[in-house]
């Protein structure tokens, strides 16, 4: 006699339910901490481009012995070297390609009171840039570097700390650069807290 199979096989309704619902909690649960790791790297990698950006005009200004800066447009989000032509007409000419802050990623120390250790009393971005003629222009930010890489003011005199902030939904950044052109980037969370240096 021949043995008797079921021809019901696989799996039930019910089981397929539970495993949907563990699933969907599952995903529920990683799917905001992977969007909280990806602003983090955003963010993140942004202040460290905006760094580099500074010490690249650092460089620039002492290589091609001019003064150099980095000029941040606060509204649009983006940044780019500019150098100090001497010859022909002079004035501000780029001397990188314009960089853009990722999408979520401002110019800004959102709700930040206080700044980073030992480098301005109050937050304040760094001091808005300046035509060709010296007039200021609104809604920007300038670190500006001599013709031996040092942080001046407009005048030429060594400036006091110079800071730039960017504010993200994980947190706030600022790029410290100091009267002697030393190159800092701290970091600290949205709600506030102590500053960590990066």
């Amino acid at each position: 006699m021949r043995p008797r199979f079921s021809l019901a096989s696989g799996y039930s309704a019910i089981e397929l339910l539970v495993v949907l619902a563990l699933v969907s909690t599952l995903a529920a649960m990683s799917v905001p901490m992977s969007m909280s790791m990806v602003d983090d790297y955003r963010l993140s990698g942004d202040a460290h481009s905006v760094s580099n950006s500074v010490a690249l005009a650092k460089m620039s200004a002492a290589a091609q012995f001019t003064r150099a800066r980095l000029y941040v447009d606060l509204n649009t989000g983006q940044h780019h070297v500019e150098i100090w032509r001497k010859t022909g007409a002079p004035g501000w000419v780029a001397d990188s390609g314009v960089t853009l802050l990722a999408p979520g990623i401002s110019f800004g120390a959102g709700a930040i009171g206080t700044p980073p250790p030992n480098s301005q009393a109050a937050v304040s971005q760094a001091p808005a840039c300046r035509d060709n003629a010296g007039a200021a222009i609104a809604s920007t930010a300038c670190v500006l570097f001599n013709s031996r890489g040092i942080s001046v003011d407009e005048a030429g005199t060594i400036s006091a700390a110079r800071l730039l902030y960017l504010a993200g939904p994980t947190g706030v950044f600022a790029i410290v650069v100091s009267g002697t052109s030393q190159l800092q980037v701290w970091r600290i969370s949205p709600g506030g807290g102590t500053w960590v240096q990066q």
